[in-house]
């Protein structure tokens, strides 16, 4: 199937997400039986049910109009990046500034493959870690995920 650029689409977007306060975290499609087009959005505030579902409605009509599959039929997603959303651009980074995260490695470092560290610095190609009074640097091309750890100690499920 033949599909506009995620960039078009995007910018089509904008506008719309700007107004309302909204910011486009990541628009991806997915080509198959069921093509979908999935625009991850944010806010200040976070993002719940009525912010998807006012921002799906806002956009359904410029998506018509920009027509990303060229007449064929996809579904429509608007979604909240999550909680453990792998950091994929400087702005993830940079909103994670001096916050705990998780980090998986392709290989042990000092015998680790898991941990949990404070992000305290991001220069695009290494991040810089600190645990516990000590400093790690690690090269991005050695992280095979590194994500906003959950403190599930602070979240009341009652």
């Amino acid at each position: 199937m033949k599909v506009k650029s995620i960039e078009e689409i995007q910018s089509a977007l904008l506008p719309t997400a700007t107004q309302m306060g909204i910011e486009i975290v990541e628009v991806e499609f997915k080509q198959g039986k069921e093509p979908a087009l999935t625009v991850y959005i944010d806010t200040e505030t976070g993002v719940d049910l009525n912010t998807c579902e006012a921002f799906h409605r806002a956009i359904d009509g410029i998506l018509d109009e920009v027509d990303p599959t060229f007449g064929l039929p996809y579904t429509l997603n608007v979604s909240s990046p999550g909680l453990d959303r792998p950091f994929k651009t400087e702005r993830d980074f940079q909103k994670a500034m001096g916050q705990k995260v998780e980090v998986k490695l392709f290989a042990p470092q000092k015998g680790k493959k898991f941990f949990e560290a404070t992000l305290v610095g991001y220069d695009g190609n290494c991040v810089e870690l600190e645990d516990k009074g000590e400093t790690l640097k690690l090269e991005i091309s050695k992280i095979a995920k590194i994500c906003k750890a959950i403190d599930f100690d602070g979240l009341d499920f009652e």
